[in-house]
């Protein structure tokens, strides 16, 4: 039997952001993560949050990288350049691999003001020439756990003894933990995954610290990086108000990492090359509705 104690997590750093006002039809922007520290972030890029209208984020390519979109509110439509369409609601997620050539187009439905959480998820040097492929998981699909006094939604990873559906290339966890007012709960993560928090509504405290983070705070949690992924540590959570958080962790990628535009690799001359085969129409053709 081991006599190794399990990791307390708690409370690195903890911050609230600050938005950005474009005018129509971009409204509202942040950055929950900010790409300029995406190596404290690891395997996590950056975090944005976006309100907007039709026409803000119509074709465009990606390399190298991973998203994974949780929608706030609103209709969220999906098109793809290999002929993907779909329509996403609240509460649901949309995972995209990259991989070497993505084109697509993540538009507001009709006249909706949409709002959004997207994750760049970094893909391993040895991925980032895989295949494109897109997942959608519906609300309904990801699984939920009923503990006292409120709910785990497990979008991905094992999580309080069920597995969420989404399929990363890069394993992550994904979890969505409502609480009423006074509840307290043990979120549980595997000891070497760096963590992250964002508050979607209420008031919670976390880890040994108890630290107090309100809606829209974010915070990075300790960890034990040459850890085991076997070893669990445990995230101790009290709801000070009615809240819900999102909680995401992953082993980090401890490789050089180069950010030009929509594109993510190692160096900044494999940036050049995308661009280059951009325009070469290595992409293919534009990520258009078909009527």
């Amino acid at each position: 039997m081991s006599n190794k104690s399990t990791h307390n997590r708690d409370v690195r750093e903890f911050w609230y952001p600050k938005y950005n006002k474009n005018g129509y039809p971009h409204l509202q922007q942040a950055f929950i993560l900010n790409p300029e520290r995406n190596k404290e972030f690891s395997p996590f890029i950056l975090m944005a949050e976006d309100w907007f209208k039709r026409g803000v984020f119509a074709d465009h390519p990606h390399r190298g990288f991973q998203t994974v979109t949780y929608v706030v509110d609103g209709r969220l439509e999906h098109i793809d350049n290999a002929g993907g369409y779909s329509i996403l609601d609240a509460g649901d997620v949309q995972y995209m691999n990259a991989g070497w050539a993505a084109r697509h187009a993540e538009e507001a439905y009709d006249d909706d003001l949409i709002h959004t959480l997207q994750v760049w998820l970094n893909l391993p040097k040895s991925l980032k020439k895989t295949e494109t492929s897109y997942q959608n998981i519906r609300v309904e699909d990801a699984p939920v756990v009923n503990i006292a006094g409120g709910s785990v939604r497990v979008y991905s990873g094992d999580i309080a003894g069920v597995t969420g559906p989404m399929k990363s290339l890069v394993p992550i966890t994904m979890s969505e933990i409502t609480l009423r007012e006074g509840t307290e709960y043990t979120h549980v993560l595997p000891e070497n995954h760096n963590a992250f928090i964002y508050m979607l509504a209420g008031e919670m405290e976390f880890g040994e610290s108890h630290t107090k983070i309100g809606k829209t705070g974010a915070a990075t949690l300790s960890f034990i990086e040459e850890g085991s992924e076997l070893n669990p540590s445990e995230l101790k959570i009290k709801a000070s108000s009615r809240s819900k958080v999102l909680i995401y962790s992953g082993v980090p990628i401890r490789e050089e990492i180069a950010l030009g535009g929509p594109f993510v690799m190692n160096t900044q001359e494999e940036i050049k090359e995308a661009f280059r085969d951009l325009q070469r129409g290595v992409y293919g053709p534009p990520a258009v509705k078909n009527n």
